[in-house]
Parts: structure tokens; C-alpha cells; sequence
């Protein structure tokens, strides 16, 4: 099962890759098959198997062998990969969501962090399909939660707001906001550890951007990817973590 799972993650791990290419782009979903964007040549199934058909190419188009963005197999591995954790440890993770729901949010996740960590912009689409996933997910499964975890996910979306009200949208964006509502309604009270390790992760890397001098006190840099690391360092306790790091090196 767990092959399976990771083979699913590879797939979905491929669209999320060229559904945050292009969605950020106003491109369609339904536009047909990827392309290259240097020739504008389609690619062909055999040239799209995650990961696979990007270490035959060298990572190269076929027609005219500009280079292809490594993105993709990062992507495509760290959603396998992600899959595989949120699977193995479907009964200890910090939610009582159904694993297969789990990979759902895991999804709109990746793509959510790659858009925004390369756009800056959090669409709302995504935000709201994760909300309602959620929301009946709690009502049908376990409505004995439903109220805790639907008030931890306003809870932690006003505390944003009001970082946004305050610093005049410079300290936190409105897409920010909306995917706490998301994050917090699936961790519940617990969510206070994922924003203390949002705001701790988010200011160390912050602070190293600035000492090397790639970004300065005016420059914006998107939170969401903080966000969305912090949900996860508190989704997976760290006793279970290091045990999914020593299977995979087995």
C-alpha cells in the first residue's frame, strides 16, 4: 500500500507542479497537455513521468533542450514524500481528519507553498476548497470537534489579521489570513505550536536573508511557506518524525 501511496504522491506531486506554473499565470487547467515554455512544444506522456523522464531528458526539452526547472522533481518528491508520512503515520499525526483527506489538504498544501513562494500570492481558490474539505469532513467523521476546531481556525486567522491591520498589510498578507483559518481548523488547540514554530522559522530565515544581504528591512517575503512548515513540524511530533527519516534511510 504504502508503493502505492508514493506513486500517487509522484502523480499528484506533477500536476501540483504545473498547477502552480500555471495557475499564477491565468493559464488554464484544461489547456491540453504541459508544454515547454521556451519552444511552446506539448510534452508527450512518455516525456511527463514524474521525476523519471526528467533524469532521462537530463533535464532538457526533447525539441529544443532548454533547460527544464528542477522544480519539478522537487515538487513531485516532496509531495511522494509527504504522502508517504501523513500515511505511515495516520493514526499519532496531530489530527483526527481521515488520512485520505489528510492527502487532499497535503496537495493543496504544495501547491499553495510553491505559489507562494514564488508569486507571493495565495489564491483563494485553493484556501476555501481546503476549508470546505475540512469543515465537512468534521461534520460527517467527528462533530464532537467540530466547534473547538472551527473556533482554533478563526482564532489563529484574527491573531494575523491583526499582524495585517497593524503593520498595514507589510508584516502579513490577507492570504496569509485566510490559510490560517485553514491550518488551525485541522490542528485545533494544538495550533498554537505551529504558530510559534511559523514565527520562529519565518524570523530566522528572515534574519539570515538580511545578514547576507539578499533582502532588506523594506522587502516583503512570503509567509505562507512558514505558515505551512510550522503546520507540519506540528502535524508530525518530532519523536515520530525522526522515526519516518530512519525508515527512509533503511
Amino acid at each position: 500500500m504504502i508503493i502505492i501511496i508514493f506513486v500517487l504522491g509522484l502523480i499528484l506531486g506533477s500536476f501540483a507542479g504545473a498547477l502552480s506554473y500555471r495557475m499564477p499565470r491565468n493559464v488554464s487547467i484544461s489547456r491540453g497537455r504541459s508544454y515547454c515554455p521556451n519552444c511552446k512544444s506539448s510534452i508527450h506522456w512518455y516525456d511527463n513521468i514524474p521525476v523519471i523522464s526528467y533524469l532521462l531528458l537530463r533535464g532538457q526539452c526533447r525539441h529544443c533542450h532548454h533547460k527544464i526547472s528542477p522544480r519539478y522533481p522537487i515538487i513531485e518528491i516532496s509531495t511522494a514524500l509527504l504522502f508517504m508520512a501523513i500515511y505511515v503515520f495516520r493514526v499519532s499525526i496531530v489530527s483526527s481528519l481521515p488520512w485520505p483527506v489528510m492527502l487532499a489538504i497535503a496537495f493543496l498544501l504544495v501547491v499553495i507553498f510553491v505559489i507562494d513562494w514564488e508569486h507571493q500570492i495565495i489564491p483563494d481558490e485553493l484556501v476555501f476548497i481546503g476549508i470546505t474539505l475540512v469543515f465537512v469532513s468534521f461534520v460527517v467523521t467527528d462533530f464532537d470537534k467540530f466547534f473547538i476546531h472551527i473556533f482554533a481556525g478563526f482564532t489563529a486567522s484574527l491573531f494575523l489579521l491583526t499582524i495585517h491591520l497593524l503593520t498595514k498589510g507589510r508584516g502579513m498578507g490577507l492570504g496569509d489570513v485566510k490559510l490560517a483559518i485553514l491550518l488551525g481548523m485541522i490542528l485545533g488547540p494544538l495550533g498554537i505550536y505551529w504558530m510559534f514554530a511559523s514565527f520562529i522559522l519565518g524570523g530566522f530565515v528572515g534574519l539570515i536573508l538580511l545578514l547576507s544581504k539578499k533582502a532588506q528591512l523594506a522587502d516583503r517575503i512570503a509567509f505562507g511557506p512558514f505558515l505551512i512548515v510550522g503546520f507540519l513540524i506540528a502535524l508530525f511530533p518530532a519523536p515520530r518524525f525522526l522515526e519516518f527519516c530512519k525508515m527512509l534511510m533503511c
